[in-house]
């Protein structure tokens, strides 16, 4: 039944597509019209007028542009430009794009191992993740960096992020602005063989298990399996309880973020597409057999945790199955299509939004967690952003309208590197409620201390005003007194 359902979502558009490339004759609209509205609009008419004004713009750059251009690329172009105002997520993958995406998906290729958006103003890509064990991640490079240029060359001199690609061992240098320093900077790199290992695990105290998802691709569900049976195993058959990792993930295959709910639920829905024709709707609902047998789940979450990674941890925690703690996620509440073209080239197109549960979109506002991480700085690593207030959804230009958007006290989530954040996960998982009590409690002795210093602080004393002399009277000279004349000795007879 799932393999069905990734069938279907996998290939939501295809009929539409081929009947598009196949048929002949496209019947015309003679007068501009509104949007279409319906499934039948979606193929059957095409406005001429706007044809004709695509075609003598064509042709006068053809004949008139101060250098010749070629044919295939400035069809290439016309084409991106169809998908340049839509979502930031829609895009036009050229050949080696296309197959560079395939591999990524599949979980080897070579390159430096992270994950790019594409900026609207073609300067910058910025950093959605980079991947666990790879170069871009060894190098320190951030979720949210900003690459700007590559081996000097300008990102709007580039063609898509083929130079990011490359011979196992070859070198690349990347410009990078960052958060929190003053100018761009060089990373160097040296590309490898990136074999993704999208689950890793361990046992952080006997009886408690720790999985870490780094992104859902192909083999993730089947890795996820035997990483838990293995955990259970070293635990002497059940686990007491399990700390899921979904920090920085930025997503991947939906159907197997899917699988690994399927694997920790006994019922109950696990999410929902919705979009504007009927075959990109699917829902995907549990089925009986929890894996864990009921054993208590932390999910671990922050700021770079997107779109596959948000549909885990939505469908765990709307279903009671898992409390989520860290921070905000990233808020890709979309479902992106590849629809593979004649000539080998793709287009990734969003069509649909996913619901979790509850029945909520968290397109643009992210998942809260029931429990808020703040990042603490990290002194040996002056580089890494005290906050990332502006990484989210909300932020990229022309993102799709969240149904919650804009409510207020909203606030971006943070990246939550290290290993602070999974003991808080694990002393959740053991004692649920104690990491808030804590958290409350410093709170609280933090704005005591503050009071208290503001308290114990002496005032500051106000300067004495110079009070106004009066103006000095001249002394009064004291009165002339006669001079005291000698007694007068009478003379003696």
């Amino acid at each position: 039944m799932r393999a069905a359902r990734t069938a279907t979502l996998l290939l939501a558009l295809l009929p539409a597509l081929s009947w598009a490339q196949q048929t002949a004759p496209v019947p015309l609209k003679e007068t501009p019209g509104k949007a279409a509205s319906s499934e039948e609009a979606v193929t059957s008419k095409v406005p001429l007028d706007d044809i004709r004004r695509f075609v003598a713009v064509y042709n006068a750059v053809r004949a008139a542009y101060v250098d010749p251009v070629d044919d295939d690329k400035l069809m290439q172009s016309a084409v991106r430009g169809l998908l340049l105002d839509l979502d930031p997520h829609s895009t036009y993958f050229n050949k080696e794009d296309a197959e560079a995406f395939d591999e990524q998906a599949n979980g080897a290729y070579e390159g430096i191992g992270v994950e790019l958006q594409q900026q609207p103003d073609n300067a910058s890509m910025k950093v959605i993740s980079p991947i666990d064990d790879t170069p871009a991640a060894k190098a320190g490079i951030l979720a949210g960096d900003l690459i700007i240029a590559i081996d000097g060359k300008p990102i709007s001199a580039i063609d898509a992020s083929e130079p990011l690609r490359g011979p196992a061992g070859s070198k690349v240098v990347l410009t990078i602005v960052r958060d929190g320093k003053p100018k761009p900077f060089d990373v160097s790199l040296t590309r490898q063989t990136i074999r993704v290992t999208s689950v890793r695990s361990r046992l952080l105290e006997p009886g408690y298990g720790y999985i870490r998802l780094s992104t859902f691709q192909a083999d993730t569900g089947s890795d996820f399996q035997k990483h838990l049976q293995q955990l259970q195993k070293q635990s002497g058959g059940n686990l007491k309880g399990l700390v899921l990792d979904l920090r920085s993930n930025p997503g991947g295959l939906l159907t197997a973020a899917v699988q690994v709910a399927d694997d920790l639920l006994d019922k109950g829905n696990i999410v929902s597409t919705r979009g504007r024709i009927s075959i990109s709707d699917a829902r995907f609902d549990a089925t009986p057999g929890d894996l864990l047998k009921g054993a208590p789940v932390v999910v671990l979450v922050d700021a770079g945790s997107a779109s596959a990674s948000e549909v885990l941890a939505g469908a765990l925690r709307d279903n009671k199955r898992a409390r989520v703690i860290g921070s905000r996620t990233f808020g890709k509440g979309s479902v992106q299509t590849v629809l593979p073209l004649d000539n080998g080239d793709s287009v990734k197109l969003t069509t649909a939004r996913y619901y979790t549960p509850s029945g909520k979109s968290i397109q643009a506002t992210g998942i809260v967690p029931e429990v808020e991480l703040k990042a603490a700085p990290r002194p040996e690593d002056e580089a890494l952003p005290a906050s990332l207030s502006d990484y989210s959804e909300a932020t990229l230009p022309g993102h799709l309208r969240g149904d919650e958007e804009g409510t207020e006290g909203y606030h971006a989530g943070a990246v939550l590197p290290g290993d602070g954040p999974i003991n808080d996960a694990l002393a959740e998982l053991k004692n649920p409620g104690s990491v808030a009590a804590r958290l409350k409690a410093e709170a609280a002795k933090a704005e005591a201390d503050k009071a208290a210093k503001v308290a114990a602080k002496p005032a500051p004393k106000a300067e004495p005003k110079a009070e106004a002399k009066p103006e000095a009277k001249p002394e009064a000279k004291p009165e002339a007194k006669p001079e005291a004349k000698p007694a007068e000795i009478p003379a003696k007879p």
